[in-house]
């Protein structure tokens, strides 16, 4: 086996697995270090911009890729959306979503270089894992000027080969032949964002899962002030 056919054959597999059973284990085994470990509270300067450009570019990447990738191609074609068309939204969307994501990442990693009390009270698994997925996002950035090339040139086969590639993963037939003549720059960003499943369990990501969606239908609180009298 070539480190071609491992890489993508083999390592998706070997992410996903681990990505399963290590959320599960530690859920069950170390639910007290299931949480955010935000360090809001020891200094909130540009947290609240960093956060949200961070958290709303991560989750429509995240999502975008999903759908982009895993939407069987005849359905875009049945839409009335051509490759090359589905490849410049791709690539807008991109670019738009992925340096939200970059900026917020960038001044996040920053912040826990350089405030003190922050650095002080952080984890070195929570800095590199900012910083991982700030390599991701900036690889993945640079894709979509490779990208922007192909389409300019009425080229979709890359963009094809990729989402045949993420559906043979997904359908259990892999094929790592399918991304053999695609450039080194997109097969380094697919790497990156695999290990980044494979980090998930050990880090603070695993917080995504305790999202507090019911908080959008509960009821309302009612809150009465205790009136004291100063008679």
């Amino acid at each position: 086996m070539t480190l071609h056919d491992f890489i993508f054959g083999a390592y998706p597999y070997l992410a996903g697995t681990i990505f399963l059973l290590g959320n599960w284990i530690r859920y069950d085994r170390e639910q007290y270090t299931w949480k955010t470990d935000s360090s809001q509270l020891l200094s909130n300067k540009g947290m609240r911009v960093a956060s949200n450009l961070f958290h709303v570019g991560i989750i429509a990447i995240f999502f975008g890729h999903m759908v982009g990738l895993l939407t069987p191609h005849s359905w875009f074609l049945a839409m009335g959306v051509s490759d090359v068309a589905h490849q410049y939204v791709a690539i807008y969307a991109g670019l738009i979503f992925g340096s939200m994501c970059f900026v917020g990442a960038l001044m996040l990693f920053l912040r826990r270089l350089t405030n003190e009390r922050v650095k002080a009270a952080g984890r070195t698994r929570d800095t590199f894992i900012i910083g991982w997925l700030l390599v991701t996002v900036i690889v993945g950035l640079s894709t979509t000027i490779v990208s922007y090339g192909h389409a300019s040139h009425g080229n979709a086969d890359v963009m094809i080969a990729l989402t045949q590639w993420v559906q043979s993963v997904a359908t259990l037939q892999v094929d790592p032949s399918l991304l053999a003549g695609v450039e080194p720059v997109f097969k380094l960003h697919i790497f990156l964002g695999m290990t980044v499943f494979l980090l998930f369990p050990f880090t603070r990501l695993v917080h995504v899962w305790s999202v507090p969606i019911g908080y959008l239908g509960r009821a309302y609180q009612v809150v009465r002030r205790k009136h004291v009298s100063n008679n």
